[in-house]
Parts: C-alpha cells; sequence; structure tokens
C-alpha cells in the first residue's frame, strides 16, 4: 500500500469530551517525538482549552494544530481528512453522528479509527463504504476501545498459542471492576431500542459481505452456566465483540478451518450472575419504552466520567478458552480501568500503530487483529496491557 503524503500523521476528534479528552492527554505524554498531530472539532475555543492542557503536559505541543470540522459539514471533515494519514474519533452515538466522517475516510484514502460499540453501525458502514475504501486503501477500523480490542486481540493470541490444525471452540469470558462510560450506557440503550435495525443491518451485511472459502467462523451464543475451567457463573454477552471476533477469524487463516466462539461475562457466584442478568434485563425492556429511555439517558450522561481515584483502582480481565487438535490452553488478557484509561491507550495506540507500523496489507473495513494484530498487541504490551498463557 503506498503511503500518503500527508501534512498531518493524525487527528484526533472529540477531544473536547470525555474520553477524547484522555486520548489527548494519552498522546501528550506517550506521542513519538516528531508526530505531526492536531486536534479537530466544531468548536475551536473548547478545542483552545484542551490545548492549554496539553501544553502544561508538554510544552513541545505549543504549536499544535488546531482544525475545525463538523460532522454537520461534510466538507470540511473531507478537508481533514485529506490532510491526515489517520484520523481517530471519539464522537458518538456513532449511529447518529458517525457515518459523515467515515464516508471522508473511505472517499479519500484516510485511515480511520473509533470507539464504536454499536453492531448497526458497523455493519451499516461496512455495506456503504467498504467498497470505496478498498479502492482508495483506507483502513476503516471500528472498535479499537474495550469494544473490542481485549477481545479481538486476545483471540488472535490465544488461537496462535494452540496452534491447532483442525476445528477450534473458544470462549472468551470478561470480568471487571469500574465504571462503564456514559457514551456506552447510551450506546447499549440505542442498540436494546434499534433491535430491529440492527437485525436488518447486520442480514444485508451477509448479504453483500464475501465468505472465506473452505472455512467457517460463527459466534455462538451460549446458554448460562458454570465454568468448570475458570470457576466462573458464566452468562451470554449480547454485545459487539463476538462479532468482531468471528471477522478477524474469517479473515486470518490462523483461525483454523472451523472457528466457533462464545463471550460471556463471569460471575465469582450465582447471586451476582443472578442480579447481572436481572440488571441487564431490565435496562433492555426500558428502553423500550421512550419515556424510560429518555430518562435513563439523562441520569447517566454522556462526556462525564468518574475521577482519577476512581479509575486507578478499576480493572478487568478477559479469559478465553480455546479447544482443538484434543488439547486445551487457557490466556488472559488485563489490564487497568477499562471503560476510559485502557480505552484511551487502546485507541491511541490503534492509531499510532496504523500510522507507523509495518502491518498486513488491508484495506476496506477491517478488524484490529486483521490490520494490526501482532504489532498492535506489541504496542499495547509495552504500555501496561498483559496477554498471558495461564495452562
Amino acid at each position: 500500500m503506498a503511503l500518503r503524503d500527508t501534512p498531518l500523521d493524525l487527528a484526533l476528534v472529540g477531544a473536547t469530551g470525555f474520553t477524547g479528552g484522555l486520548t489527548a492527554h494519552y498522546l501528550a505524554r506517550h506521542a513519538p517525538a516528531g508526530l505531526r498531530w492536531a486536534l479537530a472539532g466544531r468548536n475551536i475555543a473548547k478545542l483552545e482549552a484542551v490545548k492549554a492542557e496539553l501544553v502544561e503536559i508538554n510544552p513541545d505541543l505549543a504549536d499544535l494544530r488546531l482544525v475545525q470540522a463538523d460532522s454537520g459539514d461534510p466538507a470540511s471533515l473531507t478537508e481533514l481528512a485529506r490532510q491526515c494519514g489517520v484520523i481517530a474519533t471519539t464522537v458518538g452515538p456513532y449511529r447518529e453522528l458517525g457515518e459523515p466522517l467515515v464516508a471522508a475516510c473511505a472517499e479519500v484514502g484516510t485511515d480511520y479509527v473509533d470507539l464504536t460499540g454499536e453492531p448497526e453501525f458497523v455493519d451499516t458502514m461496512y455495506v456503504r463504504h467498504h467498497a470505496a475504501a478498498e479502492r482508495s486503501g483506507a483502513r476503516i477500523v471500528h472498535a479499537c476501545g474495550f469494544d473490542s480490542v481485549p477481545h479481538d486481540l486476545g483471540a488472535f493470541y490465544t488461537v496462535r498459542e494452540l496452534a491447532a490444525t483442525g476445528p477450534v471452540t473458544m470462549r472468551g469470558v470478561v470480568r471487571a471492576g469500574a465504571s462503564f462510560s456514559g457514551g456506552t450506557f447510551h450506546s447499549a440503550l440505542g442498540a436494546f431500542s434499534n433491535a430491529r435495525a440492527m437485525s436488518a443491518a447486520l442480514k444485508e451485511r451477509r448479504r453483500v459481505e464475501p465468505r472465506p472459502e473452505g472455512r467457517k467462523a460463527r459466534a455462538v451464543s451460549g446458554k448460562p452456566h458454570k465454568d468448570a475451567v475458570t470457576g466462573y457463573y458464566l452468562l451470554p454477552m449480547p454485545t459487539i465483540d463476538p462479532f468482531v471476533v468471528v471477522r478477524s477469524a474469517a479473515a486470518l487463516p490462523e483461525y483454523g478451518p472451523d472457528f466457533c466462539y462464545s463471550h460471556f461475562a463471569g460471575t465469582k457466584t450465582l447471586r451476582y450472575a443472578a442480579g447481572g442478568a436481572a440488571g441487564v434485563g431490565a435496562i433492555a425492556l426500558a428502553a423500550q419504552v421512550p419515556p424510560l429511555r429518555n430518562a435513563l439517558k439523562k441520569r447517566v450522561k454522556q462526556g462525564e466520567g468518574p475521577s482519577p481515584a476512581r479509575r486507578e483502582k478499576s480493572w478487568f480481565t478477559v479469559d478465553f478458552v480455546a479447544e482443538g487438535d484434543g488439547r486445551q490452553v487457557r490466556t488472559r488478557v488485563s489490564g487497568g480501568d477499562p471503560g476510559y484509561d485502557e480505552t484511551a491507550k487502546m485507541l491511541a495506540e490503534s492509531a499510532l500503530c496504523l500510522a507507523f507500523d509495518d502491518n498486513p496489507w488491508t484495506a476496506g473495513c477491517v478488524t484490529t487483529a486483521q490490520a494490526m494484530g501482532e504489532n498492535l498487541l506489541d504496542r499495547l504490551r509495552a504500555r501496561g496491557m498483559r496477554f498471558e498463557t495461564l495452562d
């Protein structure tokens, strides 16, 4: 893939929001020397305030560029895309605000990363913009935060550890001690309230998306049960993560000729498992009633998050158990605060990985494992996330 000669290596859209601000702070501390980057958004005054914070962290950012760009002005997004090698965006809900930027990047050949966990948005972007991105050489990589990097790269790491030549069955088990983000909560409400649209978007994607030849990859929801290997009570997780894992499996031969994945939340006690199921069911039911849905949105606002002290105490683990060729392997991905600090890290490192690393050739709407694989895994390990084989 020929590298585009652009004035900027990277632009971050959404730095005036909570997670976007954390991503900007991360880049200020950890970006390589000489990175040509910018903050982009519709309100230059607010961007100036973020820039002032970044200059306190890193005085070399006194010349950091600020670019006015607005999802309501597609021409401004196209102009931004022409200037950048990679654009990272934290602006959601993506189903409502995200498409113009995806379209601009796909058109001009700019790589794109976001934090979406919205299956309908991801599937619709594939149907509408994958072909254009393939033609331009753009890599459109959704779900570059806690949705779905630990799960996608964790499964990628696990199949390599198992190294089976025949069918592989894998389950991922998520546990976390953390506050969820307002953006994640709003996205979940949108997903619960738009089940029919999600189903239609998935059906349309399956109609146009090629299947791997001679291989199979599928997600199976599974049933609540106690896992004999991990010791946890498992509840099926209706998130975007299994779809992402399976798309990586369909694209990459390392996953074998027949790959099956199930995705769960894990709890230590049956009481917590029952409470979690009841809580999710109550939110899903409330999301169907507009007044209740709106009340929940007002109660948990976007753009807000927990204090640094609260985030410092937060953690996550994702255990993977894979079986194939008569063998079993158990691995774990783990880190700190999943919804904010680690998500900012994952998004920033994904953008830097696309900008600078010697990645496998890809184009179009692709996954993190497909587009960056080992390179992104190494970057995250170097920044404190753990990928380890337990047994």
